[in-house]
């Protein structure tokens, strides 16, 4: 019962992320507004606890920041954090030539990346059948 709501929900993101990426605009609209009202209902749920008020709300935000390892990265950024680290230079301070490398790069990784995924939902088509034809 819980994997159907799962795989129908995964179907679901795929369909609705398929459609609006066509739309990057409209896409943005809908991701910040569900993101405020997810804060929103975070924010009226924390209201509900006295000891949420204030230092209590900070201290409890940063013990589970720091626990699941989004502290840095939800204030900093990967990408920031990985130029540092690799010692490369801000987007600002790269030439034009740079950035069409970096992004020629990202697109090749992108469409091995679809390709891979094709031939695993292949796989997995063939796997069905094959147990299909057992049964």
């Amino acid at each position: 019962m819980i994997r159907k709501v799962i795989h129908f929900f995964d179907k679901l993101e795929d369909h609705v992320r398929g459609s609006l990426s066509h739309f990057p605009i409209l896409y943005a609209f809908v991701g910040g507004v569900g993101v405020v009202l997810f804060w929103k209902g975070v924010w009226e749920t924390a209201e509900l606890f006295p000891s949420l008020f204030g230092p209590g709300s900070i201290l409890l935000s940063v013990i589970i920041l720091l626990m699941t390892g989004v502290f840095v990265s939800s204030f900093i950024g990967n990408e920031i954090l990985i130029s540092g680290l690799k010692s490369q230079k801000k987007i600002a301070e790269k030439t034009e030539e740079e950035v069409k490398v970096e992004e020629s790069d990202i697109t090749k990784i992108y469409k091995r990346t679809e390709k891979i995924e094709k031939d695993i939902e292949e796989l997995k088509e063939l796997i069905h059948k094959h147990y299909e034809r057992k049964n």
